[in-house]
């Protein structure tokens, strides 16, 4: 029997293993309780190309809580414009095994409206 956090564990693996493969850029996505976090980490995984979250003192002073979906907005809107000025325009989306639901839905649309393609 696996609780909660073995099988988010489980399938964020099978994820990973499936995007190592593709050789390409991701977009992960950390969620807790009070905050949101997004990283675009290289295709061979050791170096972070850019990176915004809910904690980020530009991020707070909008926004009153940080465990939100307009919070999850927000870091959307940065990650992708942060990407773009690296110039990197193509990532996977590495959702940690979460579902792709509420503030981890929020933040992937927001990115992708702001022109991150996944």
């Amino acid at each position: 029997m696996l609780n909660k956090k073995a099988s988010r564990q489980r399938r964020s693996r099978k994820t990973r293993a499936r995007i190592a493969e593709q050789r390409t850029v991701r977009l992960a996505v950390h969620r807790t309780n009070l905050h949101i976090y997004a990283q675009i980490i290289s295709a061979c995984g050791n170096k972070i190309l850019a990176s915004a979250s809910s904690v980020e003192a530009d991020v707070r002073k909008d926004l009153a809580n940080g465990g939100n979906k307009a919070a999850a907005v927000v870091v959307g809107q940065r990650i992708a414009e942060k990407a773009k000025s690296a110039g990197i325009e193509q990532v996977a989306f590495d959702r940690s095994g979460n579902r792709y639901h509420g503030r981890v839905k929020a933040l992937a649309e927001a990115a992708r409206e702001h022109g991150l393609k996944f």
